[in-house]
């Protein structure tokens, strides 16, 4: 039985190893042990969390490592249990040469995105940013740059202008299992994993995206807008300032088409209004805000301090919004 180490951290992660396990044994392979990060403090009372991650694995008896550094010490903690293949997704962390030479047969690791475009931590948002047609899951070995290993395995997504981050990456968590259970397979079957074919093409990369780049900047087009609040669901969001200061969440919105819409709707009364205008409220539809280009339909909101809430009830609390310009 091929012996299998897994890193990784979060949901999506946990989603990926909860499938690997399901196939585990009709495919020849182990999960001899599960990487990932250390618990971390949350709430009020700063209490431990572990990781999605950590929390499957326990609940499935599996040996859980949690280093801070990936260092002697943690080498030597992950030797004994023997795996011959590493494999990872979204763990974050450069794996060095002497921890890589633990697994005797190599490793493989799961990312989103149409590789060479995409390399690093944030490749969905991205795709997603960008308004692409495709992306797709990719089985690259692990090797000493990021995201610089040859391909193994790869599935095209096509995109329909409609995936959040969220759904988009749980899509790639279930298609990467599969390509990834497919590998170990022929792997336990064969005593190694293909060599892969390189990567072709100009590489791009992503960075860490942080709550500073959710702010709107109305003055880009209403289909950029909502790019933005696609590709940062659930996290870090998008959000604008009103008059007064205060912090004003978007979290579901949409590009007005006057022609498929429910009401009548002139939209050329707005062409001089100024970018951020709350231009109207319309019971049937939502709450119109203009943009560079375009108008910006927002259905659901949350106010600084206070709870999310559909864009009737905000309206009816909230009188003196219509007419705003959001900053």
């Amino acid at each position: 039985m091929l012996k299998i180490l897994y890193a990784g951290s979060p949901d999506a992660a946990a989603c990926t190893l909860e499938i690997l396990l399901e196939n585990s044994k009709s495919c020849g392979f182990e999960v001899a042990g599960v990487l990932t990060n250390p618990p971390s403090s949350q709430g009020r009372h700063k209490e431990l969390i572990p990781t999605p991650v950590q929390a499957l694995a326990e609940s499935k008896g599996i040996p859980v490592f949690t280093p801070d550094h990936l260092d002697v010490a943690c080498r030597e903690q992950i030797s004994p249990i023997g795996a011959e293949v590493l494999v990872c997704f979204a763990y974050g962390h450069i794996f060095g040469p002497k921890f890589l030479g633990l697994f005797p047969k190599g490793g493989m690791n799961l990312h989103p995105s149409l590789l060479p475009k995409y390399r690093g931590c944030t490749p969905v948002p991205q795709a997603i940013l960008n308004r692409d047609k495709e992306t797709a899951v990719t089985i690259q070995t692990l090797g000493l740059g990021m995201d610089e290993g040859n391909i193994l395995a790869q599935t095209v997504v096509a995109l329909d202008g409609t995936e959040t981050a969220a759904s988009l990456l749980d899509l790639s968590a279930r298609t990467g299992a599969e390509l990834i259970c497919n590998l170990l397979k022929s792997c336990s079957e064969n005593g190694e994993l293909p060599e892969g074919k390189p990567q072709s093409g100009e590489p791009s990369y992503t960075g860490i995206i942080t709550k500073a780049d959710g702010k709107i900047d109305w003055n880009q087009s209403a289909e950029a807008i909502e790019a933005k609040l696609r590709a940062y669901t659930p996290e870090p969001g998008i959000w604008t300032c009103e008059e007064n200061g205060n912090t004003l969440k978007i979290l579901k919105a949409s590009v007005l088409n006057p022609q498929v819409t429910k009401a009548s709707v002139n939209v050329e009364q707005w062409e001089s209004e100024p970018c951020g205008k709350v231009l109207a409220f319309v019971k049937s539809v939502g709450i119109f805000i203009k943009t560079g280009n375009g108008i910006l339909c927002v259905t659901e909101l949350q106010r600084q301090g206070k709870k999310v809430m559909a864009y009737k009830d905000f309206m009816n609390g909230a009188g003196k919004f219509l007419g705003t310009v959001l900053i």
